[in-house]
């Protein structure tokens, strides 16, 4: 049971920050291993933990209510013993004393305190930045916004082609309205996907309606007088109307009180292999965790997966109830867009050679990402077969033939 502390409210074994996948994820593996401790799990939103990746896609489009996004119905918290404490958003992080401090003035000791704070969405700071009529899409409230105004909405400009960017694009034109999309790079998915995924995708788009700018800047966007967006202007002098102006160009690490702390850390707090910090008794996972990851070369990076937030919810758990752990999980990501899933495993960030196995005018195709021979990473278009059984292929960084893996008609793990 939490115990009541000198100088704070509550003092948990256990103190979760952050309520999403990664933060629900830790205290639910706690609860299936039977750890004996108090367990909290505070977070910044009104809301229980509910799945992050449905806002972009079912819950925007309005083909998924919030109940049928919610990670466990509201009595499971209720029964489960773990405290949850919504609307609580920490600043400050006093790892000698073992607290944290919130916004609004509360405090919470802890025995062990694990960060799954995740990112805040990046903004444009360009002139008219702040107008009514712009968004980002990081949370529930972002994405009910959007749904508020999307009735009184003909226009829509999205800025990023990102997995975000292209999701929401996706979503929009269906329900009738017309996007353009904007990207700054000269193809869609390119820090994430090698060229046939994004020709593929930018194809699929513009043939659902999607005007796509690519190689385009936003320079400005100018609003009507009673301060809502009408307007982007973009570098080349371009003008295009909107009604309303979604922005997806990726987020920023939330570790600034671990940070001012003493936490060691730039893109992200960084971590070792058991998720543990720099600071004595402090975890971090999810989105905001910058780890060596054996899968990009054992370079340090952040994962914005719900894969990478699980994996480590779990290593922490196991590590919290005495059980010796370490991450080291393949990578693996999806997209939903229109009627095709995009599935990947591992990294290709890095990769010399691409292999496409299939025909992408079926579409259903899988990319190969080979790095000095190896396989490394597969983006599997409508092919769950390949997605499957190319995870060992990367697990085990085989050597295979170019011309082996692109015959589609010889499955993977034959190979």
């Amino acid at each position: 049971m939490a115990s009541a502390q000198s100088g704070h409210a509550e003092k948990f074994d256990v103190l979760i920050v952050g309520a999403g996948h990664a933060g629900a994820q830790v205290a639910l593996a706690l609860l299936h291993a039977k750890f004996s401790g108090s367990i909290a799990l505070l977070g910044d939103e009104q809301e229980l933990p509910y799945e992050r990746p449905s806002l972009s896609k079912e819950y925007l489009s309005g083909k998924k209510g919030f109940d049928r996004i919610l990670l466990r119905p509201a009595n499971f918290w209720r029964d489960s013993g773990i405290r949850t404490l919504p609307g609580k958003r920490v600043t400050a992080v006093q790892p000698d004393e073992h607290y944290v401090t919130c916004a609004d003035g509360s405090t919470y000791g802890y025995g062990h305190l694990v960060w799954a704070t995740g990112g805040v969405a990046r903004q444009l700071r360009i002139e008219g930045h702040n107008l009514k009529g712009i968004h980002t899409l990081r949370n529930r409230t972002d994405a009910d916004r959007i749904r508020a105004e999307l009735c009184a909405t003909e226009r829509v400009v999205v800025v990023g082609g990102g997995y975000i960017g292209l999701e929401v694009a996706a979503a929009l034109v269906q329900t009738g309205k017309r996007v353009t999309l904007v990207e700054a790079l000269d193809r869609v998915l390119a820090r994430v996907a090698g060229e046939p995924i994004s020709r593929f995708y930018e194809a699929e788009h513009r043939g659902r309606g999607v005007d796509i700018r690519l190689g385009a800047a936003v320079e400005s966007i100018t609003g009507r007088e009673q301060g809502r967006v009408s307007s982007v202007k973009l570098a080349d002098g371009d003008v295009l109307d909107c009604d309303l102006l979604i922005v997806g160009v990726g987020i920023l690490p939330a570790t600034q009180p671990l940070v001012e702390a003493g936490a060691t850390g730039g893109d992200g707090v960084e971590v070792d292999h058991q998720c543990r910090t720099s600071l004595p008794d402090i975890f971090a996972i999810g989105d905001c965790a910058a780890h060596s990851n054996s899968y990009a070369g054992n370079a340090r990076i952040r994962l914005e997966s719900v894969q990478n937030a699980n994996d480590q919810a779990a290593v922490v758990a196991k590590v919290l109830c005495g059980v010796p752990s370490t991450y080291d999980a393949v990578p693996w990501f999806w997209s939903n867009q229109y009627d095709l899933k995009l599935q990947t495993v591992g990294i290709s960030a890095g990769h010399d050679q691409t292999v496409v196995r299939g025909d992408t005018s079926t579409r259903s195709f899988s990319v190969i990402y080979l790095r000095g021979g190896r396989v490394v990473a597969l983006d599997c278009v409508n092919a769950m077969k390949d997605y499957v059984q190319g995870k060992r292929l990367v697990k085990e960084k085989l050597v295979i033939a170019p011309s082996l893996l692109s015959d589609a008609a010889r499955p993977l793990n034959e190979m």
